[in-house]
C-alpha cells in the first residue's frame, strides 16, 4: 500500500511540476493554489521516504550514491528557495500572512528556484527511472526492455532539446531576469 502511495504521490507531483511550468496559461490564482499543493505534496513525499535520511549514514558511498546524494540535496534546497519565495510573493493563498516587502527577491528567487529545480527534478527522475523500469517490466513482462530503454533514451534527448530551445541556461544563470513568455503558444507544446 505504502509502495503504491508512494507513485501516486510521484506522478502528482510531476504533472503538477507541469502544471506549474505553464502558469501563464491558468492565472496567478490556480498557479499559487497548486503550488501550495505542490507543497503539500513534497512535505509527504519526504515523510514517506524519510527510510532514505535514516540511511544517509550506512553504507559506502560509490560514486552513484554520492552523485544521487547530491542531486537529492540541490534540488531540497531549489524546493526551500520556491517555498519561500512563493509565499513571499503569494497574493492569493498566504495573504493573510504578515510578509512585507522582498518582493524584488523573491520573484529572483523564485526564477532561479524553477529553473534549477525543474532541472534538478528531472534529473532526481532520471536517476530514479530504474525503478520505473522494474515496475514495467513487472507488468509487462521482461521482452518489452528495449522499449523501456528506448523510451527513456527519446524522453532524456527531449528534455535536452527542450533546454537548449528554450534556453534554459540563461535562466538557469540569471542572465535575464525578466521571463518572456509566448501567451499565444498551444498548452500541448508548453513543454516543446
Amino acid at each position: 500500500m505504502k509502495r503504491k502511495l508512494k507513485w501516486i504521490l510521484d506522478i502528482l507531483m510531476t504533472l503538477a511540476l507541469f502544471f506549474l511550468m505553464g502558469w501563464h496559461f491558468w492565472g496567478e490564482t490556480a498557479h499559487e493554489w497548486v503550488g501550495a499543493g505542490m507543497f503539500a505534496l513534497f512535505i509527504a513525499h519526504h515523510i514517506l521516504n524519510r527510510s532514505w535520511y535514516q540511511s544517509l549514514a550506512r553504507g559506502k558511498y560509490k560514486p552513484v550514491r554520492i552523485l544521487m546524494l547530491i542531486v537529492n540535496i540541490l534540488t531540497l534546497t531549489a524546493m526551500v528557495i520556491l517555498m519561500y519565495s512563493g509565499i513571499t510573493m503569494s497574493r492569493h493563498v498566504f495573504a493573510f500572512l504578515p510578509v512585507r516587502g522582498g518582493m524584488a527577491a523573491a520573484r529572483r528567487l523564485h526564477i532561479l528556484g524553477s529553473y534549477w529545480g525543474f532541472l534538478l527534478m528531472s534529473l532526481h527522475l532520471g536517476l530514479h527511472w530504474s525503478m520505473v523500469w522494474s515496475a514495467l517490466e513487472k507488468k509487462t513482462g521482461k521482452q518489452n526492455r528495449y522499449f523501456c530503454f528506448a523510451g527513456s533514451f527519446l524522453i532524456a534527448v527531449y528534455g535536452a532539446y527542450v533546454f537548449i530551445k528554450r534556453d534554459f541556461l540563461t535562466c538557469l544563470l540569471l542572465k535575464n531576469e525578466f521571463v518572456f513568455l509566448d501567451y499565444e503558444e498551444p498548452r500541448l507544446l508548453l513543454s516543446v
